[in-house]
């Protein structure tokens, strides 16, 4: 199913329109979804209406941690291990129907449990009923500010995206409206999750913690951060599965490799800006290689920095999640000399702040 079964009707109506529309051919797609957001809505009111009492007491009370990081820098490994802790987090019903993760997707939860893919599409990561989840899916089905819509009404996706991202161009009752839609879900899903701390993994959190500092002024952020190289490879990769996946439009139009060195140089500089107001014990950063090398040592690293309760009670769920993925091998991409040297000049300032190695050329078989 695509993701926008579980939008609500006004959203998707919206985010249709901002995005330039859909064609001609995937119109029954379109009407398809609003009938099945319009039948659910009603139940989806209700829900609200239900618990509005327990999710105005739930108000204030959360203080996140948050996983940021560009894309494809290795925040889904780092909230898989970290979530064996004692953190509540987005399960995927959770992901999938956040108007209805206490009512319809609760009654429904075998049958959508058996529905859920096996593996993730971009890189073969195993999926459970478990698994932890980003919430910028669920955003997506909540309001009009998410880089999912960019992917899924793809005819403005630059102007969709910086939208949804920077906030270029949105207007202060469509970022209101962001604000109100991500502490709703929260605080849902912190109800959802027993109370425990929420561990929120989104990198498209990675240019805004400040903004997310002022909403959650107890939040503690992790940044993944990875050779942008590597990243760039990746991203590239990225587009070219998710596009066909879940565009309701033709995307031949963009020029993805110049959107995704754009994209990264601001969102780094963004961050560094930012991170630099963030309070020490507030912020720690993992790169991804020694996320690699020494995943364990990370983790503790994690917890030590951020003052986290509960390492040495959590060490061996880590330990056991990490050896249930021992075996698992990542994607391999090539890099040539063009590359290299575009990636070099794009991202100058990342690999001067990090420290990052130029890569030699490699072809596919030999990429890590």
């Amino acid at each position: 199913m695509h993701p926008l079964f579980g939008s609500a009707p006004h959203v998707l109506l919206k985010a249709a329109r901002q995005g330039g529309g859909v064609p001609s051919a995937r119109l029954p797609m379109l009407a398809l979804l609003l009938v099945s957001t319009g039948l659910r809505w009603p139940l989806s009111l209700a829900e609200q209406a239900v618990q509005a009492r327990k999710l105005g007491r739930a108000r204030g009370r959360i203080q996140p941690v948050f996983i940021v990081g560009h894309w494809r820098s290795g925040t889904t490994h780092l909230y898989n291990t970290l979530s064996q802790g004692d953190f509540g987090y987005v399960t995927p019903l959770a992901a999938g129907l956040p108007w209805d993760q206490a009512g319809l997707a609760a009654g429904l939860k075998p049958l959508l449990e058996r529905m859920l893919p096996k593996r993730r599409f971009i890189d073969n990561i195993p999926v459970t009923p478990q698994s932890p989840q980003e919430d910028e899916v669920p955003l997506a089905n909540m309001t009009t500010l998410s880089l999912y819509h960019a992917l899924y009404f793809p005819r403005r996706f630059e102007a969709t995206f910086r939208r949804a991202v920077f906030f270029d161009g949105a207007e202060p009752a469509e970022i209101e409206a962001w604000q109100e839609a991500l502490d709703y879900f929260l605080r849902k899903v912190w109800i959802q999750q027993g109370r425990k701390q929420l561990l929120i993994k989104n990198p498209a959190y990675t240019g805004r913690i400040d903004r997310l500092k002022a909403l959650y002024p107890g939040a503690k952020f992790i940044h993944a951060v990875r050779n942008p190289f590597e990243v760039f490879v990746s991203m590239r990769n990225f587009y070219a599965k998710l596009l066909p996946q879940f565009a309701l439009a033709d995307y031949n139009h963009i020029d993805i490799e110049d959107f995704i060195l754009k994209t990264h140089t601001r969102m780094m500089r963004d961050y560094r800006s930012a991170s630099a107001e963030i309070p020490a014990g507030d912020l720690v950063e993992v790169r991804f290689d020694a996320l690699e090398s020494d995943p364990m040592g990370a983790m503790q690293h994690v917890y030590e920095t951020l003052n986290l309760p509960g390492f040495a009670e959590t060490e061996p769920r880590f330990a056991a999640y990490l050896k249930s993925v021992d075996g698992y091998r990542k994607n391999s991409f090539a890099l040539d000399a063009g590359t290299i040297e575009r990636v070099s000049e794009a991202c100058a300032e990342t690999i001067a702040h990090w420290n990052f190695p130029i890569p030699a050329p490699r072809p596919a078989e030999a990429a890590a």
